[in-house]
């Protein structure tokens, strides 16, 4: 890709400044399949609606397109609270809350400290779990602590570490931190008796379907060690993103379903302890991860049931006729790979 339509994309992220009124609402929610230890209970998800993720006013990364749901500037901690009343207006007691900012949960210029406190303190006491990410630079123990001290329950740190190898995480991904920031953070988190959990990237673009599935691999047995838990994220096309641009020049293939399973049952042996999960998004679509459209739902369920039960010997029975095409074009793939 030339630099000049790279810096282009990287200025068309963010949008202008919102207005109050949008600043009052949240982004998104949902509920979801979970599990805790054993248990499976629904999780329930926020997107608040605050400035995002720093890196993408500089870079960004290469497949990250949430600046846009982002408000083009910090919200006032009134405007928070205001988003947090409506969730809880939404909010029916389930034991896992995940709490996501487009960016970075403990960046004070997404959520000023005094906010971030009041949102953990009013899941406390009533959800068992409460998970937030961040990038690692923010993982310290003057931002943790407190909220610590806030919440009740457990808190789960979720760091996108993406892949331990640094040069699909640079030039690839396009992350502003080697992979030892990562694990160092994860480290950071556990001192202070709190959870790590570390988001792994399936397909990033430049990567062939088979190196992509040995990058993730590699990646949980390095990893794997720093963490309690693990979600490998295939990529899926966000709007306004290098990853988009390869896609529409036909440069670029979401991971087929085929290579998420066979991901997953091979790095099922190197997890340890660590719990290890997919939950890929807009599984099936044509912008998502997705096989023939035929045998898809079947995948989509599998993974789901081998991520809560942590039992993934079941993927191995998964079969279909696209099998051979999946298999013919990772045959093909490094042929059409520019020198």
């Amino acid at each position: 890709m030339p630099a000049s339509v790279a810096r282009s994309i990287a200025q068309d992220r963010r949008p202008p400044p919102a207005g109050t009124a949008s600043a009052s609402q949240y982004v998104n929610q949902w509920t979801e399949a979970e599990a805790l230890g054993t248990e499976r209970v629904r999780a329930f998800v926020l997107i608040l609606r605050t400035r995002g993720c720093y890196w993408a006013d500089v870079k960004g990364c290469s497949m990250c397109g949430y600046a846009k749901d982002t408000l083009g500037r910090s919200a006032t901690p009134e405007e928070l609270g205001r988003q947090l009343e409506a969730a809880l207006q939404v909010y029916h007691g389930e034991p896992y809350v995940k709490i996501y900012t487009s960016g970075s949960f403990l960046d004070d210029r997404e959520v000023d400290p005094d906010s971030r406190q009041r949102l953990v303190e009013a899941f406390s006491g009533r959800a068992r779990r409460l998970l937030f990410e961040t990038l690692p630079e923010f993982a310290t123990a003057e931002a943790l602590n407190p909220l610590r001290k806030a919440f009740s329950g457990e808190i789960e740190v979720a760091l996108g570490l993406e892949s331990t190898q640094p040069e699909v995480l640079l030039r690839y991904v396009n992350k502003n931190s080697p992979p030892e920031a990562y694990l160092d953070a994860a480290d950071r988190v556990h001192g202070l008796g709190l959870r790590a959990k570390g988001y792994l990237l399936l397909k990033p673009p430049y990567l062939t379907e088979r190196e992509s599935i040995d990058d993730v691999v590699t990646s949980v047995r390095v990893a794997a060690p720093h963490f309690d838990a693990l979600s490998v994220n295939p990529v899926h096309i966000q709007n306004g993103t290098v990853v988009e641009w390869l896609f529409h020049r036909g440069r670029y293939r979401p991971p087929w379903l085929w290579s998420l399973s066979e991901a997953m049952q091979r790095s099922a042996a190197h997890r340890g302890t660590t719990r290890l999960v997919t939950f890929p998004t807009a599984g099936g679509l044509a912008r998502g991860p997705h096989n023939c459209g035929v045998c898809d739902r079947a995948f989509l369920s599998a993974l789901e049931e081998a991520s809560l039960s942590q039992r993934f010997e079941g993927l191995a029975a998964l079969a279909c006729a696209c099998g051979n095409e999946w298999r013919a074009d990772g045959a093909l793939e490094p042929l059409g790979v520019e020198a």
